[in-house]
């Protein structure tokens, strides 16, 4: 008798990001200094280049790939920008955000209390790709939230 497969694999989620770097390898060792990412898998491709890797961060898996252009495969550095923001949670923002940076990322929104009930801010990482990072600090009703955001939308601060 045989097993019945998961269609969702035992450590993955339903979505996973999965990033196209230029120069995918680097990139790995830079999410590891950053992020403490732990590498789980490392399929190279036979011109060096990086045809699939797994990292997991804090409780998420994370795939990556090289740059394959012939497959309309492009990283944001070649589109010249991304519209997505990877999100992160954390038990310190500012301490992943200094360890980022440290790491080469650059913090593109100071870490800052945010309305929401988190600690909150964004960098963007060497290959292009942005990340907010966050350490949710208390609960906030939707009540809460739309005046605070009024406030806010009308120079009130927070």
């Amino acid at each position: 008798m045989t097993t019945p497969v998961k269609p969702v694999p035992e450590g993955m989620h339903s979505i996973t990001p999965h990033l196209i770097c230029a120069g995918a390898i680097e990139a790995i060792e830079f999410y590891k200094k950053a992020f403490n990412a732990v590498e789980l898998v490392r399929l190279p491709g036979p011109d060096g280049k990086l045809m699939h890797a797994t990292l997991r961060i804090g409780d998420a898996a994370i795939m990556l790939v090289d740059e394959a252009p012939d497959y309309h495969m492009v990283g944001p550095k070649t589109l010249k920008g991304t519209p997505v923001t990877i999100h992160l949670y954390v038990e310190d923002t500012d301490a992943v955000m200094q360890q980022a940076a440290a790491a080469g990322a650059t913090v593109t929104m100071p870490a800052a209390d945010m309305f929401w009930g988190d600690r909150y801010g964004q960098l963007q990482d060497p290959f292009g790709h942005r990340w907010s990072v966050a350490t949710h600090q208390r609960d906030v009703t939707p009540e809460e939230m739309k005046e605070a955001m009024s406030k806010m939308a009308s120079g009130q601060g927070c």
